[in-house]
């Protein structure tokens, strides 16, 4: 639900019923911070960029995720052929991190996606190919170490002309699990983002993903098919970068609006105790319950899920029957709740199994169950 206040708060409008906003320290505490992030206590500088806000108070909304998951998850039909159902692909993996780019690749297909593939370093191929034969594997990416300084510029013009051939297949994009912050490998990244974004093909970005497009927000500025994954410090340094403040968890949901907003539109799913995911127009949490236990690899499953959830978001006609309160919201807005709403099902699912030992491949075990729990094959 969206509250909106048609007042300027440095206008002589709101001077004459300050004394009513002094009744209320929560409205003061609201347009302080929004004064701050907006750029000071110049008047015309808040009004030109409270142009771009569309509302000065805003309160999530815990949505029915289990009514969105059935929206969105398509029926399984003997007349579809391969491919139908998703086909994904995953941008990261390097000779140090090769566990986060397979957790997100093999948890699309376990919730249902047909199709996972992995472009990653050469180092790091042979590894990801032994956890899992399921993977299609590419081992196209470089890293300074291994080339010369004559030779990068070859060599970032064969890694995007390989994964040009391939790109317009994708429904969507995963970029950053496992990625490293290799100087050269990260700007054969950018390329490869900007070359998605001019195939309109969607991205999920995470991990040092994240690390590279806060570093260079045009990247995704302005992007609605972009989705950013962020965790606490990743958070953290978006805001920073973003809005030159701190985080405020007092205001969090209207801070993650105005985060998505400031960047252009992109849909940003908040971690936390509460997931908050906001289009840059209406914000939305999950707070289900999930599990204690914190073992790496959790923000993988989650980005290669989100994945697969927009790509049928975008697709699934059963959206459009749902729900009005669902079919008028944004793809990527319907996918971020799907997502969180499944991880912590199944986190929650492994944790009642495994307890203090539960791992990460634990709660990718559990995900097709959690599914078919929500949404069975066979309905009965």
């Amino acid at each position: 639900m969206l509250i909106r206040y048609g007042v300027n708060p440095l206008s002589p409008l709101c001077n004459s019923v300050k004394g009513c906003l002094v009744a209320s320290s929560s409205v003061l505490r609201r347009q302080q911070f929004l004064i701050r992030i907006l750029g000071g206590s110049s008047s015309q500088t808040y009004q030109n960029r409270l142009g771009g806000i569309r509302s000065m108070a805003v309160c999530s909304v815990e949505v029915d995720a289990e009514s969105i998951l059935k929206a969105i998850t398509p029926a399984l039909e003997s007349s579809k052929h391969k491919g139908q159902a998703g086909k994904i692909a995953v941008v990261g993996g390097c000779r140090e991190y090769t566990g986060a780019p397979y957790f997100a690749a093999i948890s699309a297909l376990k919730i249902g996606a047909d199709l996972s593939h992995v472009f990653c370093t050469k180092d790091a191929a042979p590894v990801i190919k032994g956890y899992s034969p399921e993977l299609i594997v590419h081992p196209v990416l470089e890293e300074s170490y291994s080339i010369r300084d004559e030779d990068k510029s070859y060599v970032s013009e064969r890694v995007l002309a390989e994964i040009d051939k391939w790109l317009e297949r994708f429904d969507c994009l995963v970029v950053g699990p496992g990625l490293g912050r290799d100087p050269f490998l990260l700007d054969c990244v950018s390329e490869i983002i900007k070359h998605a974004r001019h195939s309109n093909v969607p991205v999920v970005v995470d991990g040092d993903g994240l690390f590279l497009v806060t570093n260079c927000l045009d990247l995704i500025r302005g992007y609605p098919l972009a989705v950013l994954t962020p965790n606490v410090n990743e958070y953290k340094r978006l805001i920073d970068k973003v809005l030159n403040c701190e985080v405020n968890d007092e205001e969090a949901n209207q801070q993650v609006l105005l985060l998505a907003k400031q960047i252009g539109g992109v849909t940003i799913l908040r971690k936390g105790k509460s997931d908050l995911i906001s289009d840059g127009d209406i914000v939305k949490s999950v707070s289900t319950y999930g599990s204690p236990r914190r073992c790496g690899g959790q923000g993988d499953i989650l980005s290669g899920s989100v994945a697969v959830f927009l790509s049928w978001a975008r697709e699934q006609s059963n959206v459009a029957e749902a729900d009005p309160s669902i079919s008028q919201m944004n793809p990527s807005l319907l996918a971020c709740i799907a997502a969180s709403a499944l991880l912590r099902k199944a986190a929650r699912a492994a944790f009642e199994s495994k307890r203090r030992s539960t791992l990460t491949g634990d709660i990718i075990d559990c995900l097709g169950r959690s599914l078919e729990e929500i949404c069975p094959v066979y309905p009965s």
